[in-house]
């Protein structure tokens, strides 16, 4: 009889683990974040599939890895508690139409008693245009201001479902303005200013500068306020980023996570990918408006798939054909994540590495002025 029962419960536990398990993580994800964009009891069927249950599963288990980041999850939340780190940095500075706040770090090792102005980078943080937060960037921008000896801003800006992307990018050009206008107060060199990104926000660094550099009407600034901000972008540097909206999407519907995804959802659907996309607002832009886009550096790790390391390549090759500056890094073993955290605390892996990248890059864009 115990043999009965072994020979019925090894098939039941098999079962359960290849089809229980799989399909129970891949509903629960569906949804909290969405299902398929089908009408009626299509989207159930689609949810149902069994390539979306078993590829959206293989997504949402490759997110435990980030259960390794603990530590550091830990390390910026105490820093960011401490007063006594206070003297390292402004916090919650108001900006913008929409009132967003941002964290400005200074240089520790540029003495301001001698009134001598420092370069300025602005850190703009990913979270697939749906999550972020200044906070979590504390370690990064610190470490940032040290390593370039610059001033880091590091602001937050309004995600979905509270705006769309071009909310998005408005609020970036609005603390580009408000860099603008402070400058002399906090002692930064605004004409010296280098774009820094990861993931969506390398996204939206380069969609912000093309939007500024086309004039566009819709981020609702005086025209000589864009061409005050865009005159003072030095260069841009994208981790990990997306410059090719539909791209992204493709790879997105290959891992089953594209109905889960905010990416469309924040950018109005499929048909305004085009609108989004860098790379086709690059093809469309004129010779001489080509002639002002700033010099590009793009870094991407070759483990990474969140955002395959084809987006960063393809990008680079687009510039290079339009003659605009580009420099490409691409980094063995390093993923979409360990991009950005391993540039918080010295003692990560791939901290000097991708420092050692950004640091060559920036000194000459900066040197390009």
């Amino acid at each position: 009889m115990s043999g009965l029962k072994h020979h019925i419960s090894l098939p039941v536990s098999v079962g359960v683990l290849l089809v229980g398990l799989p399909y129970s993580i891949s509903l629960a994800a569906q949804w909290l974040y969405g299902w398929p964009n089908k009408p009626g009891y299509k989207k159930y069927i689609e949810a149902l599939k069994p390539r979306r249950i078993y590829c959206l599963t293989k997504a949402v288990l490759e997110t435990l890895k980030y259960l390794q980041y603990g530590r550091l999850y830990f390390q910026w939340k105490s820093w960011y508690k401490n007063e006594e780190n206070r003297k390292h940095y402004e916090k919650g500075i108001t900006f913008g139409r929409r009132s967003n706040k941002l964290d400005l770090y200074h240089p520790p090792n540029v003495d301001r008693s001698k009134g001598v102005p420092a370069p300025l980078v602005v850190f703009i943080y990913g979270g697939a245009w749906g999550s972020g937060d200044r906070s979590i960037y504390c370690l990064l921008a610190r470490q940032m201001a040290e390593e370039l000896s610059a001033t880091v801003i590091c602001p937050d800006y309004f995600v979905y479902p509270q705006a769309n992307v071009l909310g998005m990018v408005q609020d970036i050009a609005d603390c580009l303005v408000w860099a603008q206008e402070s400058g002399q107060k906090f002692n930064f060199d605004k004409d010296n200013i280098v774009l820094i990104g990861h993931s969506a926000g390398a996204h939206l660094c380069a969609l912000t500068t093309l939007f500024l550099i086309d004039a566009r009407e819709e981020l609702f600034l005086e025209a000589s306020q864009q061409r005050d901000v865009t005159l003072a972008i030095r260069g841009v540097i994208g981790l990990s980023g997306v410059y090719n909206v539909m791209d992204h999407y493709e790879h997105e519907q290959k891992r089953a996570v594209e109905y889960v995804s905010t990416m469309h959802k924040a950018m109005n659907g499929v048909d305004n990918f085009p609108y989004y996309s860098p790379t086709h607002l690059l093809k469309e832009l004129s010779r001489d408006k080509l002639d002002r886009v700033p010099p590009f550096a793009l870094l991407h790790g070759t483990d990474d798939i969140i955002v395959p390391v084809a987006s960063s390549v393809k990008f680079c090759d687009l510039l290079t054909s339009l003659s605009v500056t580009v420099s490409l890094y691409l980094l063995p073993r390093v993923d979409h994540i360990e991009i950005v955290t391993d540039l918080m605390v010295p003692d990560r892996r791939f901290y000097h590495p991708i420092y050692s990248c950004i640091k060559q890059e920036y000194r000459k864009l900066l040197g390009a002025c």
